[in-house]
């Protein structure tokens, strides 16, 4: 029997000098003499206590840098088998593409000596500079050999709608070599977080990534991702749960009324999500009770669009008690193990 799988869990990067020996010499030379200091704080505001959960906060508040540490931690209370890792540092949000194209090679290049090599439960997601599509191509073409790591990692706020032809070449890549493309919440800042201008709390900004999510998937459908590259897979991190129906039931209706501007998107959106978009768990944001959860999934309209997630170490919820109560143990069962499965080809190969 196939150990639970983790699809969204969080190294920390100590600090900017661990990556420095992982940067070519040009762009090491180059962060030191432009003075770049942490771009962490990006991911993890300092001052937000739910990026961190407070026994998980170790020197400096910070969450697991070390491979011994993030398995202690993120996947023993869970009984984990097989973790993959989303590594949220800024990278990406970086003006200069080369320079961002930089950090995101030596962000893997990390992930990969840090916690790839140390630990074979661990499994990692491609970081690659967003605004440049051919720069992340590159990068997709230099780590996709490595079959640890499984996804293609983009954030949802970007510089364009995620389904705007200029990101096709992401998406085929990620197609070409079996990759599903990972869209994490988070954002390049190029525009403000919420669609009525900038927000001035951490509060507004994290709600408001279930709009920014809601958009970049609607851009998917409507721009035809999905019609183009019949085999790709689209997992939303940290999107959260409840919002999903009913945006669908909105996406839909107007799809029947609306559909001749869009003669590609040639199945009902709901269909489409269904098929090809799975989300993970955490944050989840159904109301406690078991009934108003398992309402929830029947409104999704299928039991294979969640994955199992902790996104380790926000502070989601106490405990170990990552699935929420009152599941079907033949449904816990699906999202903590043949879900995954499903969604990752590459777990299937390794995974315990």
């Amino acid at each position: 029997m196939h150990a639970p799988i983790d699809c969204d869990l969080h190294p920390t990067v100590p600090g900017l000098p661990a990556l420095l020996p992982h940067l070519d010499p040009i762009w090491r030379e180059t962060a030191i003499r432009r003075g770049l200091d942490e771009l962490v704080p990006i991911a993890y505001p300092a001052n937000a206590p739910i990026t961190v959960r407070a026994d998980w906060r170790g020197e400096g508040g910070q969450g697991a840098g070390t491979a011994g540490r993030l398995a202690a931690e993120a996947m023993a209370p869970f009984g984990t088998g097989t973790a993959i890792l989303n590594c949220l540092y800024g990278a990406q949000v970086l003006f200069s593409d080369d320079l961002a194209a930089a950090f995101c090679r030596a962000l893997n290049d990390w992930v990969a000596a840090t916690f790839l090599d140390r630990n074979p439960a661990f499994r990692a997601s491609i970081v690659v500079p967003m605004t440049n599509a051919e720069l992340a191509v590159d990068e997709i073409e230099r780590r996709a050999p490595d079959r640890r790591f499984v996804q293609v990692l983009l954030l949802v706020g970007g510089e364009i709608p995620a389904g705007r032809r200029t990101n096709w070449p992401i998406y085929a890549c990620a197609e070409r070599h079996g990759l599903p493309v990972g869209i994490h919440a988070g954002s390049l800042y190029r525009h403000p977080t919420t669609p009525v201008g900038w927000a001035t709390t951490f509060t507004e900004d994290y709600v408001s990534q279930a709009t920014a999510f809601a958009s970049a998937l609607t851009s998917l459908v409507a721009e035809g991702v999905f019609a183009k590259f019949p085999a790709l897979t689209v997992v939303l991190l940290e999107s959260g749960v409840s919002w999903l129906p009913a945006h669908l039931w909105r996406l839909t209706k107007f799809w029947k009324g609306l559909r001749s501007e869009i003669p590609w998107v040639t199945d009902p959106p709901t269909t489409l999500v269904r098929e090809r978009v799975r989300l993970t768990l955490q944050p989840f944001d159904a109301p406690p009770d078991p009934a108003h959860v398992s309402r929830l999934i029947d409104h999704l309209g299928s039991d294979e669009m969640l994955l199992f997630s902790t996104d380790y170490p926000h502070w989601q919820f106490d405990g170990a008690a990552a699935l929420p109560d009152g599941l079907d143990p033949g449904l816990a069962r699906k999202i903590m193990v043949d879900n995954p499965l499903k969604t990752y080809p590459r777990l299937r190969e390794t995974a315990p």
